[in-house]
């Protein structure tokens, strides 16, 4: 028993000799200038759905549903169709009427029952209706219109103050901001889709007198068409208009005229009785990488000054040729869809702060915009517009009209006339402008064609020719 205790004690001290000299040993070891601090690592665990789905619960969706959708409407639009029974029928327009009914959406804008929607919307309209969120249904004026922008404004008349829509500046619009599309796609009254703004300033087809887009990922259908693009606020964004699709419904992106164009194109009919345009009064093209090259420039983006017109407002600012326009007030100009986009919202007279770069300086030239007039007119299946600066300079004319397009296979096919050729004379008559052009239409209507005995042209060449009718 004594010898068992004896081996206990002696492992016993063993042990807390060891543990001593343990101590001692880290105790030496240990910096004695300790300038290094601990760094914990916390890891959080990443679950991609998670991530995903917690986004839009930190926006509600709801306050901007609630104070939107009872002021979008159902606008019914009754067309007389008349339905050919004879091949005479066909040709010469006749035939029984047959009424035609289609449907879109449209957004009171004022108490007093003014609404904006889409002039395709309401495009030939014999009757129109709008039903409210609560089925009551007006019987809707056609105020004016404006097809370029595809922007109609209808009146109502109701017996109470009815709920509407605030405008937004849509220019403070950011790519990447939430916004909800307010509709009645296919026919099904108060829908609410939300999405994204895609892109802002797009341009559908390079079409000069379209104006930019806002671009949405907000699902619109057909029946979306005059329906409202809402911010989270609840305020008007933007007008819905187009679907990017190739089956007729959505598959990813649509489009909306932005608020502050379709606001200015309402407030012109109400105060006008049509659209006052404001134009800078020059020509060019947006740069990029292909022309920049062409030109011997640097630059890739912004606008191109190729000409400027006489007494615009342009030249009486001092722009010229060769000018690259950067910026509009405080709006970037990287695109043709910038610049259109940001003058459609202006009015004649206007003034607008221009920032070009010029021989490598930036310069700050206030504009003052000058008041569109009529360049362009369809004439015999020919789309003609006034020449510019640097057409006449090019060709060593003073005037004349350029054709832009040409459907007409006779003219192409028996004299040649194509896209750059310019119109000089009608019947010995010098054709300064459109007006004239215009002014010929107007005197011979239909029998325009049958009333040409002489016409003076000048080719791409810059050769004239000239044609006698008998």
């Amino acid at each position: 028993m004594k010898k068992v205790l004896s081996l206990v004690f002696t492992a016993a001290i063993g042990g807390a000799m060891t543990l001593a000299g343990h101590t001692l040993l880290v105790k030496q070891e240990k910096p004695q200038n300790n300038t290094q601090k601990l760094v914990q690592h916390t890891l959080t665990p990443v679950n991609y759905t998670n991530n995903f789905a917690s986004t839009p619960v930190d926006i509600d969706f709801t306050a901007a549903a609630e104070k939107t959708v009872n002021a979008v409407v159902h606008v019914m639009n009754t067309t007389n169709y008349k339905q050919p029974t004879s091949i005479y029928d066909l040709f010469y327009g006749n035939g029984s009427g047959q009424p035609r009914i289609g449907s879109g959406s449209g957004v009171i804008i004022s108490p007093d029952g003014h609404i904006i929607t889409n002039h395709h919307v309401i495009e030939d309209a014999a009757e129109i209706s709008i039903t409210l969120n609560n089925n009551k249904i007006y019987k809707a004026e056609l105020v004016g219109s404006d097809k370029k922008t595809d922007i109609a404004l209808l009146k109502v008349e109701a017996e109470e103050d009815l709920p509407y829509i605030a405008f937004a500046n849509s220019d403070n619009t950011k790519i990447g901001e939430w916004v909800l599309a307010v509709g009645n796609p296919y026919n099904l009254t108060s829908t609410v889709t939300a999405g994204i703004i895609s892109a802002k300033a797009r341009d559908l087809n390079g079409d000069s007198e379209i104006q930019s887009f806002l671009q949405t990922d907000a699902a619109v259908n057909p029946g979306n068409s005059g329906g409202a693009l809402v911010n989270t606020n609840g305020e008007l964004v933007g007008i819905n208009t187009a679907i990017s699709s190739k089956t007729g419904s959505y598959v990813g992106y649509s489009f909306a005229v932005p608020s502050n164009i379709a606001r200015k194109i309402v407030e012109d009919i109400m105060e006008f009785g049509d659209v006052q345009e404001g134009i800078l009064g020059i020509s060019g093209d947006a740069l990029n990488a292909m022309n920049a090259d062409q030109l011997e420039i640097d630059e890739t983006q912004g606008f191109y000054v190729a000409g400027v017109e006489e007494n615009s407002g342009a030249s009486r600012a001092g722009i010229k040729p060769g000018d690259i326009i950067k910026k509009l007030d405080q709006v970037e100009i990287s695109n043709f869809s910038d610049l259109k986009g940001y003058l459609k919202a202006k009015r004649p007279n206007d003034v607008v702060k221009v920032s070009v770069l010029r021989n490598g300086q930036y310069k700050l030239i206030p504009v003052t915009l000058s008041k569109s007039v009529i360049r362009k007119a369809q004439f015999l299946g020919m789309e003609l517009q006034n020449l510019d600066g640097t057409d006449k300079k090019r060709l060593n004319l003073d005037e004349g009209v350029k054709v832009i397009s040409n459907t007409n296979r006779t003219l192409y096919r028996n004299l040649g006339i194509r896209k750059g050729y310019v119109i000089k004379s009608l019947n010995g008559q010098q054709i300064e402008n459109i007006s004239d052009i215009i002014n010929f239409k107007e005197k011979y209507g239909e029998n325009a064609l049958e009333n040409i005995s002489k016409l003076t042209l000048v080719n791409n060449k810059g050769e004239e020719e000239r044609y006698i009718f008998q």
